[in-house]
């Protein structure tokens, strides 16, 4: 009987520990979004808001579409795209990057702009890409203030870089596709 008594007090609190662990888990989960995602949404929003209300992704869509025609322009592209100024307001929503997309989705489809070109031209709409997430990244990475500091702009520096990088190889890598 002793045994048996043991035996439950055992399966008991290991039963209490995993019940125990999981409850905090979802105090924990709850806590970030709270504190991290919840308001990283409302400044998407307010992003996207800003973007679509004043027509500034128009205006850069019908800006940068006539530079899909060359393999010099989709670089242009990619570089401008990938400012460290513009780049975290480009990439909430991809909001650019689908207007973009769809203009020269159209130009593709009506013959305007050589097919070899839909390849690198993905690559060149996209180097902001994760951009908007740097911050809300490094905080749910719980990352000391000086390392989002440091961390940010060498994130959107370095997408300068590797941005029309991914352009040349999908320029070599869509040789023969079309």
């Amino acid at each position: 009987m002793d045994t048996l008594n043991k035996s439950l007090e055992r399966i008991g609190r290991a039963v209490g520990g995993v019940v125990g662990t999981i409850y905090q888990a979802g105090r924990d989960t709850v806590d970030v979004v709270v504190r991290t995602v919840l308001p990283f949404i409302a400044f998407v929003a307010l992003i996207v808001g800003i973007v679509l209300g004043t027509g500034i992704g128009d205006v850069l869509a019908d800006t940068l579409a006539p530079l899909a025609s060359s393999i010099g322009g989709l670089l242009v592209m990619s570089v401008i795209i990938a400012l460290p100024v513009l780049s975290p307001v480009l990439g909430p929503g991809a909001v650019i990057a689908q207007v973009i997309g769809v203009l020269l989705g159209t130009q593709f489809g009506e013959g305007n702009i050589n097919p070899q070109f839909a390849l690198p031209a993905l690559f060149a709409i996209n180097p902001q890409v994760g951009c908007d997430f740097i911050p809300v990244g490094l905080s749910l990475g719980e990352a000391e203030p000086e390392t989002v500091e440091v961390g940010v702009p060498a994130i959107l520096f370095s997408r300068m870089v590797t941005g029309p990088a991914a352009v040349v190889i999908a320029y070599f890598a869509s040789f023969g596709l079309y």
